[in-house]
């Protein structure tokens, strides 16, 4: 069977060329005469895998020193928890609703502390990010939380928020080195890696190193403390290794392709054709503001439920797969990260452009 194209929001679409690598070394790693899936997080080959990994990574990002970059398990969920036991100190923090991550977020953190909404889109559905340049940050702070790329609802933030001085905290899960972005403006900017850069299992942490204390709330579990991870170089337990090794061959790719500035350029691209099939399309319209659209997520829909399952149907048939909206906003979402190539934007915007001449 030939390859779909696969519109999924996570587990995602990752680079081909990475697949056949890793395929290709299924068996015997670089001579090892074993699977990386079999080997020892202790080996020296497994060590080189991560040390390699977040060299490159660093690379792309251009992390600054004083940042460690942690590859952990328990997905983005396990850091709503992680980060306020860490960095509640003053049992504070202010957070933007911008979608159901957020919100989980804000909810999770509310069992350490007081957790503040300082701005919030949820009265239009997630429609919009909320302006954040001058916000009631509260004084006693210890950080402003937000979800930069909303995966369910398709917003972006343009702009970071004006933080008033306080510590920005940000999961990028969902636009994970999409982009160019500037470290030294987040104390933690973290993502599960399994709509981006590779399957399921990792999340890759990245913290300013003055926030890596054993000053964190009673009762956290030593799994549970950024120092243990940092301490141990994300070898404090057995690592989430068959999944690191794929993260980093991603980044190689990455490099490849000319880094995170030629990505943005491609993205914004591949993103074009499809928001501007919507805005000229009678009978499909998205569901975002224009100035807050993501490049990553494109919610849209027909206005009609029966038709949304039809084209839905029929796409799948076509070769076009997970295309169905989440519950809340209904409808389809095409999430078209770094690995969906321009070509299968093109041929889905073709698709839908004869299913709207033959569903007039």
């Amino acid at each position: 069977m030939s390859r779909v194209y696969n519109f999924s929001a996570g587990p995602a679409v990752l680079p081909e060329a990475v697949l056949q690598e890793a395929a290709d070394e299924m068996l015997d790693y670089q001579g090892t005469g074993m699977s990386v899936m079999e080997m020892s997080h202790r080996s020296e080959s497994f060590q080189q895998i991560l040390d390699t990994a977040e060299a490159d990574l660093r690379e792309l990002m251009n992390i600054p020193e004083n940042y460690k970059v942690l590859f952990l398990q328990g997905g983005a969920s396990l850091q709503f928890a992680m980060i306020p036991m860490n960095l509640m100190k003053n049992r504070t923090a202010d957070f933007i609703l911008t979608g159901q991550w957020s919100k989980k977020a804000w909810k999770e953190a509310g069992k350490y502390g007081k957790a503040n909404v300082i701005a919030s889109s949820e009265d239009r559905t997630f429609s919009y990010i909320p302006d954040c340049s001058d916000l009631p940050v509260s004084k006693d702070a210890d950080y402003v939380y937000i979800c930069e790329n909303n995966t369910i609802y398709g917003t972006k933030f343009k702009e970071l928020p004006n933080t008033k001085g306080k510590t920005l905290v940000a999961d990028v899960s969902s636009c994970f080195l999409s982009e160019p972005v500037d470290v030294s403006k987040y104390g933690i900017i973290y993502g599960g890696v399994q709509k981006n850069i590779g399957p399921a299992g990792v999340v890759i942490v990245i913290i300013r190193e003055d926030l890596i204390t054993e000053d964190v709330l009673p009762g956290t579990p030593t799994m549970m403390q950024y120092k243990t991870h940092a301490d141990a170089g994300s070898l404090y337990n057995t690592p989430p290794a068959y999944g690191i090794y794929i993260c980093g061959k991603v980044f190689k790719w990455l490099k490849k392709q000319g880094g995170l500035t030629a990505m943005k350029a491609y993205n914004e691209k591949k993103a074009q054709i499809l928001y501007d099939y919507l805005d000229q399309s009678s009978m499909f319209s998205g569901t975002v503001v224009p100035e807050d659209r993501s490049l990553m997520n494109v919610p849209f829909v027909t206005g009609d439920r029966e038709l949304d399952a039809r084209f839905i149907r029929e796409a799948a048939g076509a070769g076009f797969v997970n295309l169905k909206g989440h519950r809340t906003v209904g409808g389809m979402r095409a999430s078209i990260y770094n690995a969906m190539p321009i070509s299968g934007v093109k041929a889905l915007t073709e698709f839908m452009q004869k299913f709207e001449e033959e569903n007039r």
